[in-house]
């Protein structure tokens, strides 16, 4: 009976645990869904009632789905001040982004139930009001961003109530007072563009002007040294001349003289006042105008996450504005497409800490980290000839594929001096990165089927790219094979050859080029076909089209296969990291004549892309998973499993001789 009893106590505590999640989850729902119905905003967010709350946008939870832990909502148009007793029941949120909308108001008191919350971030909205009050009680907030709206009055000395703080950003408010003595352990500080005076406390003094620059009497630390408030009085007469050598009639004159001085005392102060009034509102007006400039595209590779505006040099290199057609001014004018799942602006991407992957043919590839967490890949064009126009229409085109083996465009930026586009990022990397990175003894060779699988979904991207979309890729090479986790690829740096001169022939070297696009400088569906003949050889090969000691100086990858083929030396033309696995040798054969058939040197002679691809899966062995590829196998001692069942025919595809 007692074993009985803690058995039931156990599922009855189950239960009860169950509940209480389901309420937990229930109850954060209706908050989020309260604050969407109650304050406006644009259709970005499409939230849908029916799901459950962790798949909205915006919106990430905990391992076990009980409770959100994130909300991250900027510049998604929300409009007007923030409804009470909705966020502030958010209880487990960690991380509240709410930036770069036109929020207005005061900050609801029962922010306070934020207990949990580590990062705030509330930057560039019309806040108003004085200091938060309900901030200050968030004890574990590490980052604290509420810059760029209109907080007015004193910043409390109740700040240093945040023992965890290490970011602290106040910068571009109506702040005014002295400043308090805060005794956090801050990293990261910047209060500049207020209306802060006085002196900077010594605990505070450690930070650069850049983080007090713009309040005109705040003095002291990194600033001008503070001046004593009262003059210090003139001389006495008395200790320049003695009193007894003072006539009445001289010390008439000497009063006369004393009004006079302290008239034009009084002049000079006025005049000195009057500078000093013309230089603050000349900086101000600089300022301004610095902030019309297009920002550089260094910013996007050197900026850190963490860095607020104006913590660096100034907010100006973090906020783009850019001249449009037609003398417009557009600011922070990133263009989502259809379908995005990113919410973000243009100062987020130059905010973002960054590193180059890659540099190719048409521009750099950056790998972006937003502040929030979120990763995407920032492609800076080079040397591009379209106008305006031009490239939003053929944007429009590449915005509209989408395909699981084509990577999307997710968003796109243009001004005259900067055209970027946003990617997801593929953490697994490219196919040139995967098959040629070092070849020592702890890389793990990509085995046969995996070089299958990467054949095929690469064939299926690029067959959609030709039929469905009807455009053509123009680029292809193994850095531009982007890699998922299961050796699934998708094709990047699709048509954009549109946006580029012709004037200018392709690198020779390069490998990948068709020969008749060598000459005519035009690709089109026959040369991609080509290009991807080429990266089919380097996956038998193992050897990078680049590569200029295949046999004689400047011979390229397909000529050198010819010629060792020709020789009757086959089977040393595939990768050695290939020869040890058992029973591929037909289907490596197989696939060496589809390669051949597509880099054939007569356009014509080449098969279109969607017969390439029918002819590699039917080269793919018959055990197959539910998406025509087969498993692969991690040990190749095993021998190929899933073959040929008997009775079955494998004839090889037609043999084209180039």
């Amino acid at each position: 009976m007692a074993s009985i009893s803690c058995v039931l106590n156990s599922l009855l505590s189950i239960l009860l645990l169950t509940q209480r999640v389901n309420s937990e989850s229930t109850a954060e729902k209706q908050a989020l869904l309260t604050f969407l119905q109650q304050i406006p905003h644009e259709n970005r967010l499409q939230w849908n009632e029916s799901d459950s709350a962790c798949n909205w946008v915006g919106v990430e939870c905990n391992s076990n789905q009980s409770s959100i832990h994130s909300l991250r909502l900027p510049g998604t148009g929300l409009v007007g001040q923030i409804p009470s007793g909705s966020l502030g029941r958010l209880t487990e949120l960690r991380v509240l982004s709410l930036r770069s909308n036109r929020l207005s108001g005061q900050i609801p008191s029962d922010f306070s139930n934020l207990t949990h919350l580590r990062s705030l971030y509330l930057q560039h909205n019309e806040f108003s009001g004085e200091f938060p009050a309900s901030i200050t009680h968030l004890n574990n907030l590490i980052r604290l961003d509420i810059s760029s709206n209109n907080f007015t009055g004193s910043i409390p000395f109740s700040v240093n109530n945040l023992t965890h703080l290490t970011g602290l950003f106040l910068g571009n408010n109506g702040f005014s007072g002295n400043l308090p003595s805060i005794s956090l352990d801050l990293v990261d500080f910047n209060v500049s563009n207020n209306n802060l005076n006085g002196s900077i406390p010594s605990s505070l003094s450690r930070f650069s002007a850049e983080s007090f620059t713009g309040n005109v009497d705040l003095c002291g630390g990194p600033l001008k040294p503070c001046k004593s408030f009262f003059v210090s009085p003139s001389p006495s007469p008395s200790s320049i001349i003695p009193a007894k050598r003072l006539s009445g009639k001289n010390s008439k004159l000497s009063k006369a003289a004393i009004v006079a001085i302290i008239v034009a005392s009084a002049l000079v102060a006025l005049l000195l006042l009057a500078l000093l009034l013309f230089l603050c509102l000349r900086k101000r007006r600089g300022s301004k105008d610095a902030r019309t400039k297009q920002p550089k595209p260094a910013g996007v590779a050197t900026r850190n996450v963490d860095l607020p505006p104006g913590a660096s040099s100034s907010k100006d290199e973090v906020t783009g504005t850019s001249s449009g057609m037609g003398g417009e001014t557009e600011r922070n004018k990133l263009v989502f497409t259809e379908g995005g799942v990113y919410s973000f602006d243009l100062e987020d991407l130059l905010r973002a800490s960054a590193e180059v992957l890659g540099k190719g043919s048409v521009g750099t590839s950056y790998k972006a980290v937003l502040e929030e967490g979120t990763t995407v890949v920032v492609k800076r064009l080079k040397d591009v000839m379209a106008s305006k126009k031009e490239f939003e229409t053929q944007m429009e085109v590449i915005g509209k594929i989408k395909h699981p083996n084509v990577i999307p465009l997710r968003a796109y930026y243009y001004s005259k001096d900067e055209k970027l586009l946003v990617f997801d990022f593929m953490p697994t990397g490219s196919l040139s990165a995967l098959l040629h990175g070092s070849r020592g003894s702890g890389r793990t060779p990509l085995d046969w089927d995996n070089r299958m699988r990467i054949a095929i979904t690469a064939a299926r991207g690029l067959a959609h790219l030709h039929v469905s979309a009807k455009l053509v890729h123009g680029n292809i090479k193994a850095s531009n094979i982007l890699l998922h986790p299961n050796q699934d690829t998708c094709v990047s740096d699709y048509g954009l050859n549109q946006l580029f001169s012709n004037s200018t022939p392709p690198n020779r070297l390069a490998g990948y080029h068709a020969p008749e696009v060598l000459e005519t400088r035009k690709v089109t569906f026959k040369s991609d076909v080509y290009s991807f003949g080429v990266l089919l050889l380097e996956l038998l090969t193992g050897k990078s089209p680049n590569q200029a000691s295949l046999g004689e100086e400047g011979i390229d990858l397909p000529r050198w296969v010819l010629s060792v083929v020709r020789e009757e030396w086959t089977a040393e033309v595939f990768d050695v990291e290939l020869m040890r696995y058992h029973n591929i040798e037909e289907e490596m054969v197989q696939l060496l004549q589809i390669a051949m058939a597509c880099v054939s040197t007569v356009p014509d002679q080449r098969p279109v892309m969607q017969e390439v691809l029918r002819m590699i899966e039917d080269v793919n062995r018959s055990e197959t998973t539910d998406d025509g590829l087969r498993q692969s196998s991690d040990d190749p001692s095993k021998g190929s499993e899933g073959q040929t069942p008997p009775g079955e025919s494998r004839t090889p595809p037609r043999s084209v001789t180039p």
